[in-house]
């Protein structure tokens, strides 16, 4: 297996490579950096933007622009940015820790409603209980991801006007003052991503129930759970242990396929609630034309999805012994 998994990230890097080439370039050729810098009044000496431009590469030819951007981002320098006080990756590494702190406990509690929604449709099939998650899936599917975190925004805000004090956070991913040491750090952030985390969790739920829910249906009528019942084995233990596991399978691999899918709806839902994290980033950057940040923005959400494919492809080894890497 661990043969398999350095071929795997072996395998990625010139994937990653060239999918760097490809932004960087179509980033260069979209916009002009030095355009707020013209656009000024009075504008600027000519010797100001020969400057800037030095400093940006802009004198550069395109190839030795990359060359030096890619190089210096092996060596944890991501070029400088439009914004001179600005350094790009200190600044990538403190967004994506917010952004990413969003999305992990977002998916973990899609994937646990999904899981609990896909097994009960499936055992109880053509119910009550069935029709109305499908009915919950079909709506939360049909909702575009800034509609319905404005939705909740808007709720929020009345139950916070309804109560009289501020019990649901809707702007920002922390305070400016928090008053009571560590703890209260600690609850004031879990309070900021109630209203997001729901808002980025139920749109994948919905996806991933489904898939639950017919990858369960299969593996309840196969042979071996049969077998399993008719050897008078407890129900839990056949659903748990023997349908369960199989039927994590295929939610593992669209878990894993759906990260890129996330981490764009975060970029939605982050503008929609003003957290400074790595979507909000991506914005500004691209407003500014900064070269460099929106190039260096890419490496980092490549390779965490990278990595999350592979380590779903290896959870397959885990959930069924009868697959193996060789």
């Amino acid at each position: 297996m661990l043969a398999y998994a350095v071929r795997r990230i072996l395998v990625s890097v010139p994937v990653l490579v060239i999918a760097t080439f490809v932004v960087f370039v179509m980033v260069a050729c979209a916009g002009d950096p030095l355009s707020q810098l013209k656009n000024r009044n009075p504008p600027p000496p000519p010797r100001t933007l020969e400057l800037e431009a030095h400093r940006l590469h802009l004198d550069e030819p395109l190839l030795a622009r990359y060359w030096h951007w890619i190089t210096g981002v092996l060596h944890g320098d991501f070029g400088p940015s439009v914004q001179s006080t600005q350094v790009i990756g200190p600044e990538l590494v403190h967004r994506f820790l917010v952004t990413f702190r969003l999305i992990g406990l977002a998916m973990l509690l899609a994937l646990v409603l999904a899981v609990l929604v896909g097994v009960l449709s499936a055992v109880k099939q053509y119910s009550g209980t069935d029709y109305t998650f499908t009915f919950i899936g079909f709506l939360f599917l049909a909702m575009p991801s800034f509609w319905f975190a404005i939705l909740l925004k808007e709720g929020g805000i009345s139950v916070n006007d309804a109560l009289g004090r501020q019990v649901l956070f809707t702007i920002g991913d922390r305070s400016v003052y928090v008053q009571g040491g560590a703890w209260a750090s600690i609850m004031d952030i879990l309070g900021h991503l109630i209203l997001p985390t729901i808002s980025l969790a139920l749109l994948s739920f919905a996806a991933w129930s489904r898939f639950q829910r017919a990858s369960m249906l299969d593996v309840l009528g196969s042979d071996y759970v049969r077998l399993a019942r008719a050897k008078g084995l407890r129900r839990s233990t056949v659903m748990i242990r023997h349908a369960l596991r199989t039927a994590l399978i295929p939610l593992v691999t669209v878990t894993a396929l759906d990260l890129g899918a996330i981490i764009s709806g975060a970029v939605v839902t982050e503008n929609v609630y003003q957290w400074r994290g790595a979507g909000s980033y991506l914005l500004e950057s691209v407003r500014r034309d900064d070269v460099y940040a929106v190039a260096g923005w890419l490496p980092i959400s490549a390779t965490f999805v990278i990595l999350f494919n592979l380590a779903a492809d290896l959870c397959y080894a885990l959930l069924d012994p009868r697959i193996r890497y060789a």
